[in-house]
């Protein structure tokens, strides 16, 4: 087995996570291939390699897990979280193609039959399909985790106390689905912001890894509480969603939005990757969306950031631009210019990825004025006892 996970510990952790019963049909493993347009990478196919490790290790123990495992490949979708192909090839235990062109179309089997086939699903993919797999699980009687950009530095957090990430991510979500607002505080060199994040007529989810229910898909490693800002698709009731907001990006550049009625309506800072920034929202309005506002538990528990939002997201507060339908919103892949442009993509702050950029102040305003405190200087300030 590759990188740590002993074949007993695969089988406890598809356990643990999807607690099977003889009702489930089968478990899939998804890998996404590179093509002539997205090149492979040694990160990518050592990614795949895991997957086809996992594959073959759960299917010589098909009678302890008592379900039949495939490993299932696609051609990549070239963005993350855009839709899934029609189709895609059920390779068994392997072997492994290096890319999509090694395949013939002929032999791929439709998504809606592997789905019928394949009640359990796990992708290990380089471009999300958190949002496809969702959207699929609403209409098939799947479950699926998702783990886009796995590598093995992200082992150690398969083995924590999910039973205590989980009480802690309901915690979070239960003051999300209550809250109308929440009000946000950032500092960064030479200046401040201040943005209200307008949480009305949503419902926020908790993410701790742990999905026995047909209909769910979710990320692994996992450790959240999330929830989609009001979108303002009520009519005659706008977003409250305003303010500014910093993100630190490439080079060290904060780049600072201006947001109205919950999108990024321009960019107020000065820099190449500013002005790409709002050459981007200028050109793609529905990335500019502000999509998602998630709280990560695992800093607390010891897991460090390893350079991958599929962790990374799940160590403290991270803010997302982009598609929300898949988590309860309104922004999906029609509202976007094509569908290599569809989107999702976090911004998480904390101060190993925004080293710049410092949360100071995270509170929840409750229907009648109260103000819960949630995060101080990047740090939880909640009672975890309650």
């Amino acid at each position: 087995m590759t990188e740590g996970l002993s074949g007993g510990e695969l089988v406890a952790l598809i356990q643990r996570v999807f607690r099977p019963t003889p009702h489930d049909r089968g478990l899939a493993i998804l890998v996404d291939l590179p093509d002539e347009e997205v090149p492979d990478t040694a990160a990518w196919r050592q990614r795949r390699q895991i997957a086809a490790d996992w594959a073959r290790e759960l299917s010589a123990r098909a009678g302890e897990l008592g379900l039949h495992t495939n490993l299932v490949a696609y051609r990549n979708v070239r963005t993350n979280n855009g839709d899934l192909p029609p189709a895609a090839w059920v390779l068994g235990d392997g072997p492994l193609p290096d890319g999509a062109g090694e395949l013939d179309p002929g032999t791929a089997t439709p998504f809606s039959e592997i789905y019928a086939t394949h009640s359990i699903l796990v992708a290990l993919t380089q471009f999300s399909a958190t949002a496809p797999l969702k959207v699929a699980a609403r209409a098939h009687p799947i479950r699926a985790a998702t783990m886009p950009g796995f590598t093995p530095a992200m082992i150690p957090a398969l083995r924590l106390d999910w039973g205590e990430i989980n009480r802690r991510v309901e915690i979070l979500a239960d003051l999300l689905t209550q809250a109308e607002a929440a009000e946000i505080d950032f500092r960064y060199p030479g200046g401040s912001a201040h943005l209200t994040l307008d949480l009305r007529f949503r419902h926020a989810h908790a993410s701790g890894g742990l999905l026995p229910t047909p209909g769910v898909a979710g990320n692994l490693p996992s450790g959240e509480a999330y929830i989609v800002p009001y979108e303002g698709e009520r009519e005659g009731e706008p977003s409250r969603s305003r303010g500014e907001l910093p993100v630190q990006l490439e080079g060290g550049e904060v780049v600072v939005y201006r947001v109205e009625e919950n999108r990024a309506t321009e960019v107020l800072s000065l820099g190449t990757v500013s002005r790409r920034e709002a050459a981007a929202i200028a050109a793609e309005p529905a990335y500019a969306n502000l999509a998602e506002l998630g709280f990560g538990v695992l800093a607390e528990l010891g897991i460090k950031p390893i350079g991958e939002v599929l962790l990374d997201e799940k160590l403290g507060l991270h803010i997302a631009f982009g598609r929300s339908d898949h988590f309860g919103g309104q922004v999906g892949p029609g509202q976007f210019s094509s569908p290599a442009a569809v989107i999702h993509i976090d911004r998480v702050y904390i101060p190993e990825t925004q080293p710049d950029v410092r949360v100071e102040g995270v509170d929840l305003l409750m229907p009648g004025g109260e103000a819960v405190p949630v995060m101080r200087n990047h740090a939880y300030v909640l009672d975890w006892s309650r």
